[in-house]
């Protein structure tokens, strides 16, 4: 059984920063994209990053952009997404979520993601 399992969220004041992780577990991801979506209050999932399975590629949304770094280590099964800079616009709780198919282009579409995690609270305060 695939298991995703955020941690890292909470308060923190505006500017702060916050590193999620995202422990992946019933089966190895190393060759699938992986991502970071994120739900407002009364607002559709949205995308944040995604990162192709060997690393090397990165994909943002624009408000993430030089502010927001995803990666990964493979031998933990483990995605990550370093936060800097945080405002109130970022409020939201983050989820991850994992690609079943192997070696194709990242996406930033909900539905083209098939496993995900039950979500990490992110508040930030002005």
């Amino acid at each position: 059984q695939v298991q995703l399992v955020e941690s890292g969220g909470g308060l923190v004041q505006t500017g702060s920063s916050l590193r999620l992780s995202c422990a992946a577990s019933g089966r190895t991801f190393s060759r699938n994209n992986m991502a970071w979506f994120r739900q407002a209050p009364g607002k559709e999932r949205e995308f944040v990053a995604a990162i192709s399975g060997n690393g090397v590629s990165t994909y943002y949304a624009d408000s993430a952009k030089g502010r927001f770094t995803i990666s990964r280590d493979n031998a933990k099964n483990t995605v990550y997404l370093q936060m800097n800079s945080l405002n109130p616009d970022d409020t939201a709780v983050y989820y991850c979520a994992a690609d079943r198919t192997m070696w194709r282009p990242a996406s930033v579409t909900v539905q083209e993601y098939d496993y995900w995690g039950q979500g990490t609270q992110v508040t930030v305060s002005s």
